[in-house]
C-alpha cells in the first residue's frame, strides 16, 4: 500500500527508501514492488534511478517484465535519453519480454 501511494504521488525518493528498508530487513522486493519503484522514478522524472533499479533487479534475479521495461523506457523518454530508451527496447527484445 505504501509503495502505491509513492507511485501515485511521484514520491520516488520515498519508494526507493521503502525498497532499501525492505532489503535491509532481509525482505526481498518482488517484481511488483520493484515495478512500483521504477514507475515512481518515471513519474518523478528520475530516468537514471529507473535504470539503476532495472539493473539491480537483473543482478538480484528479480523478474523484469513488460511493466518494468515500459516504465524505464518512459522515464528515459521524459528525460530526453533517447539512446537509453532505444537500448532498453533492444534489451527487452533480447530478453524476450
Amino acid at each position: 500500500a505504501t509503495m502505491n501511494v509513492c507511485r501515485k504521488s511521484s514520491a520516488w525518493r520515498q519508494s526507493l527508501h521503502v525498497l532499501r528498508e525492505m532489503s535491509d530487513g532481509r525482505v526481498e522486493g518482488d517484481t511488483i514492488i520493484c515495478n512500483v519503484a521504477v514507475s515512481s522514478c518515471e513519474k518523478g522524472g528520475q530516468w537514471w534511478q529507473a535504470l539503476q533499479l532495472l539493473r539491480e533487479m537483473s543482478r538480484s534475479c528479480v523478474e523484469r517484465n513488460t511493466v518494468t521495461f515500459n516504465a524505464a523506457v518512459s522515464a528515459c523518454e521524459k528525460g530526453g535519453q533517447w539512446w537509453q530508451a532505444f537500448q532498453l527496447l533492444r534489451e527487452m527484445a533480447d530478453s524476450r519480454v
